[in-house]
């Protein structure tokens, strides 16, 4: 179930007006699920198998799905898809088609799932997805697969199979994923990924030079995004991973933390690797939001070097992509005006910001579920990175609409895209002018 809706209508029409904002949000929705991709390569050769994207979906696209005559119908869904995700299940069970739900949302909520599934798989799919089959096929089809509770489904990279990126039609996509980590030793309290599926893992150099050259196989000159929460935690591996990338004529984007900024070494193979952006969690422009919000105050701690970290990664002409999130309880009117000011001042090539969303699974969510601040008891719709679904602190759920609404018009408006493109393209040409020399 690809795509994602928002709801706030007044932000929804000023989208349409923010290249930025617009732009980003194009690749994000394009993204093929590399997780079922992944599942269908670890599907027995006895299965038939198709691959369908629904975003604005139409009859005529259901009844397609139900002319394929499929014995099992298997979901992958975000939080905010979720409801449709159900209905959509619950349609094709009356119809005695079997439905397996998997994904971050039911791993956090698999007593929910159940209701609107035959099956639902909890945590990684990989080991688990050859049993549901041959359940299925025995007739003794179980209600939950977990690889989180039972620890004989736990997944290895070591017997990661190669993600059937031939299912799909090329020219829909401008951009592919591999998936090189998986998880976040940081597991930062309103992060949904950082642990809900899987405990921070790496993969082999060597599997991940085989899912490469199968990408290259169905395209020549591929744009590649890592769909990794924190790519460059092992440094060490890191740079045999920048050094295998260097081989191929590719662009590629991934998320990391700030202390990419920190190992010169690594960032020379960056460049030289054609890494055309990063995306770093930068979260706020106030230190004292960040005290808790990860293991051992890891982000609070680096608070002071991220000006100077942004301008390192970019000198070596990488883009930064620094995300920000507006909500947190230690959030005021001033911190709107802190964090627009912070954007100017950091020079920083690109921006995301986002609205605190408490996800299903994460300390966020039980937090506030804790002192009764969320909104609704299924709000899952409005887990759009972009709705406000919990009672704020400091605002009323309007003010913190409008002074979201108002720092979006700032900061992806067309001057300021255009003020921080061309600052970035001077730092190419500094680069290049130090380089001749």
């Amino acid at each position: 179930m690809s795509g994602v809706r928002v709801y706030n209508k007044k932000l929804l029409e000023l989208g349409l007006t923010l290249p930025g904002f617009v732009d980003r949000s194009h690749v994000i929705a394009s993204l093929p699920s590399l997780g079922l991709l992944t599942l269908a390569a670890h599907t027995p050769d006895n299965w038939e198998i198709i691959y369908k994207e629904l975003d604005v979906y139409t009859e005529v696209e259901v009844n397609q799905i139900l002319d394929e005559q499929p014995d099992i119908i298997a979901f992958s869904s975000l939080t905010a898809r979720i409801n449709e995700t159900y209905a959509l299940a619950k349609r094709f069970r009356k119809l005695n088609i079997k439905v397996v739900i998997g994904g971050l949302h039911v791993s956090a909520v698999p007593d929910e799932a159940i209701q609107f599934a035959d099956s639902v798989i909890q945590g990684e799919g990989e080991i688990i997805w050859p049993k549901v089959l041959q359940d299925f096929e025995n007739k003794n089809l179980k209600q939950i697969y977990s690889s989180i509770k039972n620890p004989n489904y736990t997944f290895h990279f070591d017997a990661a199979k190669i993600p059937k990126y031939e299912l799909l039609d090329i020219t829909k996509y401008n951009r592919l994923t591999i998936q090189t980590t998986r998880g976040c030793p940081l597991n930062c309290s309103f992060c949904a990924a950082s642990r809900t599926i899987s405990a921070y893992k790496k993969k082999s150099i060597f599997q991940i030079e085989k899912e490469i050259n199968k990408i290259f196989e169905i395209w020549d000159r591929p744009f590649i995004e890592l769909a990794d929460d924190n790519t460059f935690v092992d440094k060490v591996w890191s740079k045999k991973l920048l050094k295998l990338f260097s081989k191929y004529d590719m662009k590629w984007f991934t998320e990391t933390d700030i202390s990419v900024a920190y190992d010169e070494e690594l960032l020379g193979l960056l460049a030289d690797s054609n890494c055309a952006q990063v995306l770093i969690g930068f979260e706020t422009s106030n230190a004292n939001t960040l005290k808790g919000i990860d293991r051992n105050n890891w982000k609070f701690r680096q608070f002071d070097n991220y000006i100077k970290a942004i301008d390192t990664v970019q000198s070596y002409g990488v883009s930064v992509n620094g995300c920000f999130i507006l909500g947190f309880d230690t959030d005021t009117s001033e911190t709107f005006k802190e964090t627009e000011q912070f954007i100017k001042e950091s020079n920083l090539s690109e921006v995301q910001i986002t609205l605190l969303t408490p996800f299903p699974g994460t300390s966020l969510y039980n937090q506030l579920l804790k002192e009764n601040r969320l909104l609704r008891d299924n709000y899952w719709d409005k887990c759009t990175l972009f709705d406000v679904n919990f009672i704020p602190k400091n605002f009323t759920v309007k003010e913190l609409e409008n002074s979201f609404q108002s720092l979006m018009s700032n900061v992806y408006s067309k001057d300021a895209v255009k003020e921080r493109k061309t600052k970035f393209r001077q730092v190419l040409k500094n680069k290049l002018a130090y380089k001749s020399k």
